[in-house]
């Protein structure tokens, strides 16, 4: 057994070729092998957001805090409060991020395949982003 107390992780700033905005990741999981699963609460400041992305074996986020907006390639932009849970199948480009006037943190959980567990793409224009 392993216990990880609260705050015994550093926090990170999100990577500037990732987000666009200010970002704050916070670990939470990342098991030894042969574990596959990764885990990190995310918080977007307003108008932050994740580049288009994919997971090669999926994603879930467990909506913790604030009003956010995910959209997936091809689809409308959607709403996500606190107690959403959503589902990214594996391969399916997406972004998510806070609204223009709402911060939101998430909980991200991902598995790693050959190694990764996401795939970055472009940026999201403020087009886009804008819905």
């Amino acid at each position: 057994m392993e216990i990880r107390r609260s705050g015994s992780q550093p926090s990170g700033k999100g990577p500037v070729d990732w987000f666009t905005g200010t970002v704050r990741i916070d670990p939470l999981m990342a098991p030894p092998e042969p574990s596959h699963v990764t885990g990190a609460n995310v918080t977007f400041e307003p108008s932050a957001r994740t580049a288009w992305h994919t997971h090669p074996l999926g994603q879930t986020l467990i909506v913790t805090s604030g009003c956010g907006w995910v959209q997936r390639w091809g689809g409308a932009r959607e709403e996500i409060r606190p107690g959403d849970v959503i589902w990214f199948p594996p391969g399916e480009k997406h972004w998510h991020g806070a609204t223009a006037v709402t911060a939101m943190s998430h909980i991200a959980i991902q598995e790693k395949l050959n190694g990764s567990p996401v795939e970055w793409l472009e940026k999201v224009s403020d087009q886009q982003y804008a819905g």
